[in-house]
């Protein structure tokens, strides 16, 4: 190990230098990443910030001498321990990865195998690591599901991921990524996807495990409020490049380059205050009474709202509070048990089969996780062409004519992505092309979960902004599911609060934001991190204090 050491003399654990990585397009490979330098120390926590292309993810995985499907490191050096991962053999890395070296990705639900049970998956990588016995292995998940704070940790591990919360499965990936007590992990967006009161959860968790076993970190993340907490250095990246980088502290105080300073300065868009609707109108969708659920267990309980015409509707509420179920409902994938949807004044078939292809070219959805959304084998012209090409009868000439418009739409040009397949592009682009997937079939109501979660802050602004148009434009509804407040702030119209499967508040966006306020609506609102180092003890020290 090298005998550099930082300010409190911990020695250097990892270090790259000049590292290039190319990635192929066509058959061409193209350099993404320039030769970044980066010094990580045993027991420190560096963010990785940037939007989406940045590389942020790149550089995370070459860490561990690792790239994705068509990506190769071209230059540079990359250091682990004294060990040089660019002339190490793949056994050696491979005993490195899981063992020394360990990764928590984004979206633990896309990441655990759902045929196996938690406890299993668990006890793969000490036990073919030869770290410890299966039964001693299982000792240690429950203690580490203790530590991470899980509900029953004795028994945790004996379910499927689908038995478990979003959130719940992101602490069960930190703790699998703790198995063999590494040296370094690599956190890949590990609460993008996660409502704010789980989200304070998963990072005090993170924090605390991360402390106890003195364990560096990369923490990549587009969030700066949650970086804030995390991380001990922030390095920022632009299309590959370094902009700057400095301790926490230092770089929120007083970034440096313009682009670090306009990273600080997003969600600024505010939607403006909209007249009241007119005593009387017709809703787009009015959801009615609506009881629904999976097998004998009710998860909606007589819920109520309408959504009218350019107006957005903020659904809010913490993981398993019912808002998803709710969009089921409405699109038809689960009839309810009592209640209706109205659409137009007019009652929906409660099953989407029953429904009239107009009806169901009316209602579109943007989903939550565009990797998964996005059929890998299709590319980006057949992805945006099928809804037209079906709701709207398009054919040649005139189809690809509105498939380069949509893409112009959503600001990615036509002639670069259109032959893509979504495996080349970043997560941010893939979510824009399941937003132009929707709008292809020109319809009048938009339910959009969680479409932002997964994009940096200038894109989602950028995104915000968008839909705010296209809503102008064209007369749409929203329904806009969320866990993030400042995108509630941001966009929404009206806001409705659900927890436990019910509504408990709900009103135009102007009274939500003020006191007073249901005391559930209170903690989602307290829940939202700072741009404050302090921030995330402060509020741990202030609900352990009662």
């Amino acid at each position: 190990m090298s005998d550099q050491s930082n300010s409190n003399g911990k020695p250097v654990l990892l270090t790259m230098k000049g590292l290039r990585i190319e990635g192929r397009a066509d058959e061409t490979w193209n350099e993404i990443v320039h030769g970044i330098d980066l010094t990580l120390h045993k027991g420190e926590v560096l963010g990785l910030i940037g939007e989406s292309g940045a590389g942020k993810s790149t550089v995370g995985l070459a860490a561990m001498g690792f790239t994705r499907d068509g990506c190769r490191i071209s230059g540079g050096e990359i250091v682990f321990d004294g060990i040089d991962l660019m002339q190490a053999s793949e056994s050696t890395k491979r005993n490195l990865r899981g063992k020394r070296i360990a990764y928590v990705a984004q979206s633990a639900a896309a990441s655990f195998n759902p045929a196996h049970k938690l406890m299993d998956q668990y006890c793969e990588a000490p036990v073919q690591h030869g770290v410890m016995g299966r039964s001693e292995a299982e000792s240690d998940a429950v203690d580490l599901y203790r530590r991470m704070q899980l509900p029953d940790p004795d028994n945790i591990g004996f379910r499927y991921p689908h038995q478990v919360s979003g959130g719940q499965l992101q602490r069960a990936m930190t703790a699998m990524a703790m198995a063999c007590r590494p040296d370094l992990i690599i956190f890949d967006e590990p609460t993008t996807a996660l409502d704010v009161t789980t989200q304070i959860e998963v990072l005090a968790a993170i924090r605390n495990i991360v402390e106890q076993f003195d364990t560096a970190a990369i923490y990549i993340t587009h969030d700066l409020a949650v970086v804030a907490q995390m991380a001990d250095r922030i390095k920022v990246l632009l299309k590959g490049d370094e902009v700057e980088e400095s301790d926490t502290r230092s770089m929120l105080a007083d970034p440096k380059e313009d682009y670090t300073k306009s990273l600080w300065a997003v969600r600024s868009h505010a939607r403006p205050e909209q007249a009241p609707v007119s005593e009387g109108k017709t809703p787009v969708v009015s959801v009615q009474a609506i009881t629904a659920g999976y097998g004998s267990v009710d998860v909606l309980k007589n819920v109520n709202f309408d959504i009218h015409e350019r107006r957005t509707v903020a659904v809010v509420g913490e993981s398993g509070s019912g808002k998803s179920t709710t969009a089921r409902v409405i699109t038809g994938l689960l009839p309810p048990r009592q209640g209706q949807i109205l659409f137009d004044g007019k009652a929906l078939p409660p099953d989407y089969r029953k429904r009239s292809r107009e009806q169901l070219r009316q209602a579109q959805m943007i989903y939550q996780m565009a990797d998964t959304a996005l059929n890998p084998k299709l590319r980006i012209r057949e992805l945006i062409g099928r809804p037209a090409q079906m709701y709207l009868g398009l054919q040649g000439k005139q189809l690809d004519e509105r498939i380069r418009e949509l893409l112009n739409l959503i600001e990615l040009e036509p002639n670069d992505y259109i032959d893509r397949l979504p495996s080349e592009l970043s997560g941010g682009q893939k979510q824009r092309i399941g937003i132009a997937r929707a709008l292809a079939a020109e319809p009048k109501f938009i339910i959009c979960d969680e479409v932002t979660s997964a994009l940096d802050q200038l894109v989602a602004e950028g995104i915000l902004k968008l839909l705010d148009k296209l809503q102008s434009e064209f007369d749409l509804a929203y329904m806009f599911i969320t866990h993030d407040l400042a995108t509630v702030k941001a966009i929404a119209d009206e806001v409705v609060v659900m927890k436990e499967g019910r509504v408990v508040e709900q009103g135009p966006k102007s009274e939500m934001f003020q006191p007073p306020h249901d005391p559930y609506t209170e903690l989602l609102l307290s829940s939202v991190p700072e741009m404050d180092p302090d921030w995330l003890s402060d509020l741990l020290k202030a609900r352990a204090a009662g």
